[in-house]
C-alpha cells in the first residue's frame, strides 16, 4: 500500500527547488540553462509523483487541476524541443504557488484525519 503522505511531501520538494532556482527572478532564470533545466525536471519529477495519488486522495481536492498536471508531464517529456519558457516561468509564478497551498492543505488534512 502507498503512502500518499511520501508523494504529497516530495511535491513540496519539487516546488522547494523550483523557488529556490528561481529566486534570482525571471533574468536569472532566462540566462541560466541550469537553472532552466533543474526547475524543468522538478516540475516533470512533481507532476509524476501526483499521478501517483491514490485517486480517492484527488478526489477529496478537485479544486487542483489533476488532468492537466499529468498532461503537462506529457508536455515536459515529449515535447521538450517546443518548450515555452516564458509560459514555464508564469506557471512557477502562478500555478506552483497555488498548487503549493494545496497540497499543504492535503497534508493537514490526512494528519487530522489519523
Amino acid at each position: 500500500m502507498k503512502d500518499d503522505t511520501v508523494y504529497l511531501r516530495h511535491i513540496l520538494e519539487c516546488i522547494r527547488r523550483i523557488e529556490e532556482n528561481t529566486e534570482g527572478g525571471y533574468h536569472s532564470f532566462k540566462a541560466s540553462h541550469t537553472h532552466q533545466d533543474a526547475v524543468l525536471r522538478n516540475l516533470q519529477t512533481l507532476a509524476e509523483s501526483a499521478q501517483r495519488l491514490a485517486e480517492d486522495a484527488k478526489e477529496k481536492h478537485p479544486a487542483v487541476p489533476w488532468r492537466s498536471i499529468a498532461s503537462f508531464r506529457n508536455i515536459l517529456v515529449h515535447n521538450y524541443l517546443g518548450i515555452d519558457l516564458d509560459r514555464i516561468w508564469r506557471i512557477v509564478q502562478e500555478d506552483v504557488p497555488q498548487l503549493k497551498a494545496a497540497i499543504n492543505r492535503m497534508l493537514s488534512d490526512m494528519k487530522e484525519e489519523q
